[in-house]
This record gives structure tokens, C-alpha cells and sequence, in this order.
């Protein structure tokens, strides 16, 4: 199983965790390092909403998808 766990690194390279973890065995892990500086991913999704709207609310879309809305 494949777990996300938030951490934060100083400047020294030590790994904090944000909580306890427990593993049956040492297991190895990938440690993806954030750009804080960088725009939160939310307020990238957001720029893009309205240029997407376009394709998004158009008849040809909803006649596509609508297979996921009925009632099964």
C-alpha cells in the first residue's frame, strides 16, 4: 500500500514526519521537496477554470458523460 505523509526537511537534510509511523519492516520511500514559493496548486486549478469552462459547458460534453449519471 502506498501512503502520503506529510514532513518538512531542514537545512541540514533531516526528515521530520508530521506523525508516528509504524511499518512491519524498513521499506523505502520517496521524498518529494515543495516550492513554497511557488503558486498552492488550488490556485493554479483556479487560472485554469475558466478557459476549460468553455469545453466543459458545451452540449457535446454533457451528451459524453452522461452515462456516468444515470441511475445503474
Amino acid at each position: 500500500m502506498i501512503r502520503t505523509i506529510e514532513a518538512t526537511i531542514d537545512e541540514r537534510g533531516q526528515v521530520r514526519l508530521t506523525e508516528p509511523v509504524v511499518l512491519p519492516r524498513c521499506q523505502r520511500a520517496l521524498v518529494t521537496i515543495l516550492d513554497e514559493a511557488a503558486a498552492p496548486q488550488h490556485e493554479v486549478s483556479l487560472l485554469s477554470e475558466a478557459a476549460l469552462a468553455e469545453d466543459w459547458n458545451r452540449s457535446e460534453e454533457d451528451e459524453a458523460w452522461s452515462h456516468l449519471a444515470e441511475e445503474r
